[in-house]
């Protein structure tokens, strides 16, 4: 692997291997989402806990601090909202190499729709934007993205297939969801596989229990957004999680942590 390659991978996953990533780019499809509607107030919380961040240029010109930032991976997809929810899947590249490299991204992100109608031209986009970022030595992510059929995140025959297409292609790392049998998916990606969130769930606890199966089976990280930073304690939750990502903790452990800054939270805020 090229030293740069090697060097900006070693930027987003630490010295254990494993990496916390946190997405806040949802906005290039969704808008203003719910508790992500001024990003700065997202990034300003939760920085110190993550090693990464998933984000849009614009997002990034806007809020980040570059003289206290983070390593990213630069969103660099897109074409398509909510709007037009039945289009999800019809992505085109929004965001040159030239960008990420001048903005200094750590890796870039594309997602890439397996088995919808436009699945050609979206495994095309990736194999496009890996031949152009191979030449600058700069890590590709490619993400298994399920449009608007998200009974596919619980499909693990459709999420192997998705991951091992991207890995084929030529992804350095590939976004894909937790599932039952989820180490049929890393078994049969050839490269590192991290975690996405999905949809929110009711507890904190649903969050440590599939993340800490997640990463016995083999996973590398998490890049998880909706359920720490629209959740009441985020900067609990994040704690908790990124115990079980660097520290092996297990779910109850992580629990632990989390009712510990929550009644730590409380009491300051009982204060005010």
């Amino acid at each position: 692997m090229d030293w740069g390659m090697e060097n900006r991978l070693a930027q987003l996953f630490q010295s254990d291997g494993h990496g916390m990533f946190m997405p806040i780019d949802h906005g290039y499809f969704q808008g203003p989402t719910r508790r992500l509607e001024k990003p700065g107030e997202v990034v300003k919380d939760l920085f110190p806990y993550y090693d990464a961040v998933f984000i849009t240029r614009g997002v990034l010109r806007s809020v980040v601090d570059p003289g206290h930032s983070k390593p990213f991976i630069l969103r660099v997809s897109g074409g398509t909202s909510m709007a037009r929810k039945h289009e999800l899947d019809n992505e085109g590249i929004t965001t040159s190499i030239k960008e990420a490299i001048r903005l200094n991204a750590s890796a870039v992100g594309i997602s890439v729709f397996v088995g919808t109608e436009h699945e050609r031209q979206s495994i095309l986009n990736l194999g496009k934007l890996v031949d152009e970022c191979e030449e600058y030595g700069i890590p590709v992510m490619g993400v298994s993205a399920v449009g608007a059929e998200a009974e596919k995140m619980q499909d693990v025959r459709y999420l192997s297939l998705s991951a091992r297409i991207l890995a084929e292609i030529g992804a350095k790392f590939v976004k894909t969801y937790w599932c039952p049998g989820f180490e049929k998916i890393v078994e049969t990606c050839p490269v590192p596989v991290i975690m996405a969130g999905g949809p929110k769930v009711d507890t904190e606890k649903e969050v440590f229990d599939f993340v800490y199966d997640g990463m016995q089976k083999g996973a590398l990280g998490i890049i998880l957004g909706r359920n720490i930073w629209q959740h009441d304690y985020p900067v609990a939750v994040a704690k908790a999680l990124r115990a079980i990502i660097h520290e092996n903790a297990s779910p109850q452990e992580a629990q632990d942590i989390f009712t510990e800054e929550k009644e730590k939270a409380e009491a300051i805020s009982a204060k005010v």
